[in-house]
């Protein structure tokens, strides 16, 4: 099928899509063979063990951490992006939302903005950042450069280099300053790296780099690990992003790939045909276009390398940014949706960019990428929010609930799901655009599997599937459920087949892994997630032991078959001669996102334990943190429930059992903020967009253009952090872009898209009168904007308005749970 259809074929394929439910269909996927053996020692590592003897690895297939297999799940947080009074708590959360390697650009313009003068204090403290992930038992992967993309000036380059050398190649001048800046990140990792005990484990050398010719393409990103070596920069995994006709020395450095839902950087003003994100990939690494700024003229080493290297990620979006001609919204069913895809086409490592977001510093000027300073996009200049799961201002977005069951996922099965090969159903979509064929994919290792499942497209409706699957492995075919079960539209799964629990066989689930909770005495409890309006379903071999449920079942062929209702009680109890008993809760899809798991207790009592919570919720110092907004009542309920109550500055109040789950609640003083805005200069006609640049399409205005701005004032109350641990300055305006000043100073901004636009007081840190400019945004603006925020103009040629802004406070309590009484 072609890679792109006509609107017409979209719109008639939207409609079949529609027309309900699919006859039931039965899935054969033959995932008998055996798989090859892994093959390893051709891959050039650094140092890759501990001075305790910790060691990591890498073969053709998985990584490994002590010679076993292992999947880690990585997250893009920029360190110069973002307080660094925040740091040690916004990595608290990233690990509580299973996150276990932080990744983060060296952005070169941060640091030497003048040649020679280079800044590794405050915001820039590369050293403290890494040492702080190394604290909370956070691995850490830094990327180098010296080229980062990362929309940034230059690709992060600084100017005094763009204006006096040739860049991105092995020209002797510019190497001379590369080897230099290496040296001075070197020296920052220095006692941080793996060898050293350290959480570094990896750098990325480059980025996008698809260049060839004299001095470049293969040998250039040999040099730069040369230099990296050279610098001291000894750890376990190079890597090079691998997509757009990557090109890198074969066995020196391991690719890494990624992909997103839209295409901000496209030019297109519509929506854009069904992502590749979002078909499984049975032969291929690359999910479409990642917006490289460089073309490539044929295959990459990646296409190449696809037997010698295992499929890792760096770059899959957890959110997208907003680029001035493109400003798709993203949904959290859009993001999370690509997790079963992924690791469903071969995945071992999960890596987002972004997870949290943050905002530019300014240097001599504003250091953003744009069309003016020669860049293929136009960005904001301040924000780089990229609707991250977690926020400029470390706020927690809908779409981090539903990442977290994968991710735990990964963390507590991801041992067995990385040696696991990939198995190709037997009737696949035709392409990217068939909205149809069910889309379903298979990892195995000898008799176990699990089943992947996707029927969400963004933009696209899909049919709800009615699917039975028969999965035929080495110890014969396993066919379920025992009636085909209704996957609708919008819902996506990963189920086990033959799955160890503990000594008793799962022989399949319509309900996903998330977690193992070892309690001790009382036995181990599995965690599960439901799908949402998907019936679960669990079939037991249960051999001798004795199983205690509620729910209702038949045995058929040596299984106990159990419907199961989801929620925060016990599905089902496993007791088993001389072993400790096994229990499995099976959350609802909606439980299932307000889960954290994490150790509480620290060294008093210290216990892994199960919080559902509404609010956002992570651990620190073996404490529970709880933080809300605009909401003083205070909620969770933890499993296992303490032996006593909890301990925070505000009494919490036991408000009884949740099933297993024992419930709490404190209700903090209420607070009432106040923000207005006070106009001051009405908009003038503003110039018509301008079409242009490397992209050929609308371009930002110039700054000229700011004179058609409106403005307001804007007065918020002077105490209002006094009782609350932050506070959101929320701006609700119409307009094309948004800029918010203290005085002079831009402190701000924002491309309007209908996503919300928030502040907060602590990183704004306004010393003089705030004040809001809003660019008019004119009907004939050749940008898209969903359908859902496009303003009606009417007879009007442009709109520049303030709807609302307010202030909202945000809440803050540390609990102190411990096990003992």
């Amino acid at each position: 099928m072609s890679k792109h259809l006509t609107r017409p074929a979209l719109a008639l394929a939207a409609a079949l899509a529609m027309c309900g439910t699919h006859a039931a269909q039965v899935i054969g996927v033959d995932a008998s063979a055996p798989a090859a053996a892994p093959v390893s020692g051709h891959l050039q590592l650094g140092t890759a063990t501990t001075p305790k003897g910790s060691a990591l690895g890498a073969n053709n297939r998985y990584l490994t951490l002590d010679g076993q297999p292992w999947m880690p799940v990585m997250g893009e947080f920029h360190y110069s992006r973002s307080p660094a009074a925040t740091w040690e708590a916004e990595l608290a959360k990233m690990k509580a939302a299973g996150i276990t390697v932080v990744a983060s650009y060296v952005i070169w313009n941060h640091h030497e903005p003048k040649d020679g003068a280079f800044d590794w204090k405050g915001d820039r403290d590369l050293r403290r950042f890494v040492q702080l992930c190394g604290k909370l038992g956070l691995k850490a992967v830094v990327r180098v450069g010296p080229w980062v993309h990362g929309e940034v000036r230059y690709g992060g380059i600084p100017d005094w280099v763009v204006d006096g050398m040739r860049t991105r190649g092995d020209d002797p001048q510019y190497l001379r300053h590369v080897a230099r800046l290496y040296r001075e990140i070197g020296a920052q990792l220095k006692g941080s790296l793996w060898k050293d005990g350290g959480p570094v484990i990896g750098l990325q050398l480059e980025n996008e780099y698809n260049l060839s010719g004299p001095g470049e393409g293969a040998g250039h990103i040999a040099t730069l690990k040369k230099l990296a070596l050279q610098a001291g920069m000894d750890v376990p995994y190079y890597t090079v992003t691998g997509w757009d006709g990557a090109q890198y020395p074969s066995g020196q450095v391991t690719p890494v790939f990624g992909g997103y839902v839209d295409e901000p950087w496209a030019v297109s003003t519509t929506e854009l045909p069904p992502k590749e994100t979002y078909a499984f990939r049975f032969d291929s690494r690359v999910s479409g276009d990642l917006g490289a700024q460089t073309k490539s003229h044929g295959p990459g080493t990646a296409e190449t390398d696809i037997d010698k290297t295992p499929f890792l990620g760096a770059e899959y979006g957890a959110g997208l940014p907003f680029m001035y001609r493109r400003r798709p919204v993203v949904s959290p069913d859009d993001i999370a949706s690509m997790l079963p895809v992924q690791l469903g086409s071969g995945v071992n490592l999960m890596g987002y960019y972004m997870f949290h977001g943050g905002r530019n510093p300014v240097g001599g000027t504003t250091l953003e990428e744009s069309s003016i300073s020669g860049g293929y996009n136009d960005t904001p200049a301040i924000n780089y929010d990229f609707q991250a799961p977690l926020g400029p201002d470390g706020q927690q977005r809908p779409v981090l609930g539903y990442l977290r069951p994968f991710h735990y996922f990964i963390a507590g099965f991801g041992d067995r799901l990385a040696p696991m090969t990939v198995r190709k159903p037997d009737v696949t979509p035709a392409g990217t655009q068939d909205l149809r064929t069910p889309r379903v994919a298979v990892r195995s290792s000898g008799d176990s599997a699990f089943v992947f499942v996707n029927n969400h497209v963004r933009q696209y409706p899909m049919p709800a599937q009615s699917l039975q699957f028969d999965v035929k492995l080495a110890g014969g075919t396993v066919r379920f459920p025992r009636q085909a079960v209704t996957v609708p539209n919008g819902a996506y799964a990963i189920w086990p087949v033959n799955f160890d629990l503990d000594g008793t066989r799962l022989r399949y689930a319509t309900a996903q892994p998330v977690a193992r909770l070892d309690g001790g005495a009382d036995g181990i409890t599995y965690v599960f997630a439901a799908a949402a309006g998907v019936p679960v379903e669990l079939a037991l071999e249960a051999g001798g032991a004795t199983v205690e449920t509620s729910a209702s079942g038949v045995t058929e062929q040596g299984a106990t078959i159990l419907a199961v209702t989801p929620g925060t009680s016990r599905a089902l109890t496993i007791r088993r001669a001389g072993a400790r008993p096994v229990h499995l809760l099976v959350l609802t899809a909606e439980q299932s996102r307000q889960l954290v798991i994490g150790e509480i207790g620290g060294e008093i009592g210290g216990q892994r334990r199960l919080v559902l919570s509404s609010q956002q919720a992570w651990f620190e110092g073996g404490k529970l943190h709880l933080r809300s907004v605009d909401e003083p009542t205070l909620r969770f309920a933890v499993y296992p429930a303490p032996k006593r109550a909890p301990k925070a500055r505000h009494p919490f109040t036991a408000r009884g059992k949740d099933g297993v789950f024992q419930a709490y609640e404190a209700t903090l003083p209420a607070v009432r903020l106040t923000a207005t805005a006070t106009p001051l200069r009405e908009a003038r006609p503003a110039p018509a967009v301008m079409k242009g640049g490397l992209a050929k399409a609308a371009i930002q205005p110039i700054p000229e253009a700011w004179r058609s701005a409106a403005t307001w004032r804007i007065d918020v109350q002077p105490d209002a952090l006094k009782h609350v641990d932050d506070a959101l300055l929320q701006i609700d305006f119409t307009g094309d872009i948004g800029r918010l000043f203290d005085g002079t100073r831009l402190a701000d901004d924002w491309y309007y898209s209908g996503y919300g636009w928030q502040a907060g007081l602590k990183a704004l840190a306004a010393k003089e009168e705030l004040s809001l400019a809003v660019l008019p945004l004119r009907a004939d603006a050749p940008v898209y904007i969903p359908k859902e925020a496009r303003p009606e103009f009417g007879a009007q040629a442009q709109v520049a308005r303030v709807n609302k802004v307010s202030l909202v406070p945000v809440y803050k309590v540390t609990v102190e749970l411990t096990a003992t009484p």
